[in-house]
């Protein structure tokens, strides 16, 4: 699959993909995540701690309507496979759950506990947990659609790139799928100064690039970033645009833009539910039981 060749200096890496520096005010942002995810624990029907697999991060929370779930979402957090946790994401949850949608806030275990494959795979497993015994808990095995932020944003495209048969699913296991300013193209990060935790060489990183791989089905895609982002987090929403066509959504021209906003705020449109995000979020389950 295509992506930009010219190699970047390690100096032009940090400048790209160094969201903390791009944008001093992190911390408040962060807490505010929290602030948002303390009433969201505080307001829904909630089941916190599932675990779906053995690793020790392993486990999901799952928010519940308050009638028969309608479809699952999957969210997976940010903080480039090494930081953060799902815990300061529950916010997601409440515009989806107040539609009939169950919701699920997965962490995974951590940069460089585990390796970037091996989060992958984690991932995979929360996915078919959910298939096989997300209903017995009151989520939907149908329609799932997974969506991330940044590293979460990777991880929900490379489930739109796993051939499902494999695990003993249909091809069609993810209806659909959001990526929230997500990293597709990986390269960069071999000269990123986050790879010491990483560990990536250019040989893995491009074997984990859904940029360089192609999707397993024509499930839709909505790719989504916000207009202060880093001229190089609008290169990675636009590269996989061009890379995977036939999982554009039906009458979308680009990627989604959200004005004005950075990638620490940008995340926040998942708790507002008029923002474009949530909204697209929501097409993406109508469309599914359309289809």
């Amino acid at each position: 699959m295509a992506h930009d060749p010219a190699p970047m200096s390690a100096d032009e890496v940090e400048r790209g993909y160094n969201n903390r520096a791009a944008v001093p005010d992190h911390p408040a942002w962060i807490a505010r995540w929290g602030e948002l995810s303390a009433r969201a624990f505080a307001g829904e029907r909630v089941l916190r701690d599932l675990r779906y697999g053995p690793g020790p991060k392993e486990t999901l929370d799952l928010f519940l309507p308050r009638g028969i779930a309608r479809g699952t979402f999957v969210f997976l957090h940010g903080g480039y496979w090494r930081a953060l946790d799902k815990d300061a994401h529950a916010f997601v949850a409440p515009p989806l759950t107040a539609r009939g949608i169950a919701v699920a806030v997965a962490n995974y275990d951590l940069c460089p506990q585990v390796s970037i494959a091996t989060i992958v795979e984690e991932t995979a497993r929360a996915v078919a947990w959910l298939v096989r015994e997300g209903p017995k808990h009151g989520a939907a095995a149908r329609p799932l659609v997974v969506g991330g932020h940044s590293a979460g944003g990777h991880l929900a495209a490379m489930m739109i790139a796993r051939d499902w048969r494999g695990d003993g699913f249909d091809a069609h296991q993810v209806a659909a799928a959001v990526s929230l300013y997500g990293v597709h193209d990986l390269t960069p990060m071999v000269r990123f100064s986050y790879n010491v935790d990483l560990k990536l060489d250019e040989a893995e990183a491009a074997r984990l690039s859904p940029a360089m791989i192609e999707p397993a089905t024509d499930a839709p895609l909505v790719l989504a970033v916000g207009g202060a982002e880093t001229s190089e987090f609008l290169r990675q929403s636009e590269l996989l645009w061009d890379a995977w066509p036939r999982n554009r959504p039906s009458g979308w021209r680009g990627p989604l833009s959200v004005p004005g906003k950075h990638h620490f705020d940008v995340v926040l449109e998942h708790a507002d539910e008029e923002s474009s995000l949530t909204r697209a979020t929501f097409a993406l389950f109508e469309g599914a039981r359309a289809g």
